[in-house]
């Protein structure tokens, strides 16, 4: 049920964005910038009448241990996903890593609240579907916030339906309807706990703050550290080549080297970075 809704929703809102959106021809990562920026705010509102209230009460109620046992597990099943992504890209290191990880946390981490294959220096290889498409030379496309998700881009909010869709990790759990909410919604508040401490990175405008590191972090993650060189506007677009706008990849859709779904924790996604300190 919640594989239909999921992929219903995303199609549903690229569709709607593509064909409404007036794509200007001048290079910009941000051309729906007035419809993103008003998703931005109604994502805003939700999280400060909801999502920040309970992160805040989670973990004044919640001990550190059970916290990192929680936020463990979570990253346990995740492990599904990169299993797959890394095998798609043809890293056979991180697929065999992530596969021996979830296999030991599993079994010897206690169903993954103990990350026993870290301290055997077995280390996370993050992937997920919009950076196996970005690994295959699907460019990044417009920037776009997606309701409730928040910031992502055209591929990567596509590759969230196939996430969604395919590679539901808690399927293997097989747990009724209830319990996979109530499971997700634990997922959510975990999740927002671990940033409540990184809004104070923010500075100026959020909206233009959280896209642009949100964009950079996600170059470094599809190119694995390594992003392309940002190139000139007349380098990458002419007004007759019908493209996305700016790209740094020679292709229609947009930059990838400024590119970063709420993502990668070990840089930011749209709540701030993780290391900084509560405002």
């Amino acid at each position: 049920m919640f594989k239909v809704m999921g992929t219903l929703l995303f199609g549903s809102i690229l569709l709607l964005v593509q064909s409404c959106a007036q794509v200007p021809v001048e290079t910009k990562e941000d051309p729906w910038e007035g419809f993103n920026r008003s998703m931005f705010i109604f994502n805003d509102a939700i999280d400060g009448a909801v999502l920040k209230p309970v992160a805040k009460g989670y973990k004044a109620i919640t001990p550190t241990p059970v916290q990192k046992g929680v936020s463990n597990f979570f990253s346990n099943l995740g492990e599904i996903g990169n299993i797959t992504n890394n095998l798609l890209q043809g890293k056979w290191d991180a697929t065999a890593s992530s596969t021996f990880r979830f296999l030991i946390n599993s079994t010897a981490g206690w169903f993954g609240l103990f990350d026993v294959a870290n301290e055997l220096g077995l280390k996370e290889k993050d992937e997920d579907f919009g950076q196996t498409l970005g690994y295959w030379g699907v460019s990044s496309g417009p920037y776009l916030v997606l309701p409730f998700l928040g910031p992502s881009t055209v591929r990567d909010g596509s590759g969230l339906v196939v996430q969604y869709a395919y590679l539901d990790d808690k399927e293997m759990l097989n747990l009724d309807s209830d319990e996979t909410l109530q499971l997700f919604a634990l997922d959510v508040v975990e999740t927002r706990a671990r940033y409540l401490n990184a809004e104070g990175m923010i500075v100026g405008d959020r909206y233009s703050f959280i896209r642009d590191v949100y964009l950079q972090n996600r170059a470094y993650q599809v190119y694995d550290g390594n992003p392309p060189q940002k190139k000139t506007a007349t380098e990458n677009a002419t007004p007759e080549d019908g493209s996305w706008g700016y790209d740094a990849t020679d292709d229609s859709w947009g930059d990838e080297s400024a590119s970063d779904s709420w993502g990668d924790e070990s840089a930011s996604d749209s709540w701030g970075d993780e290391s900084a300190e509560s405002s």
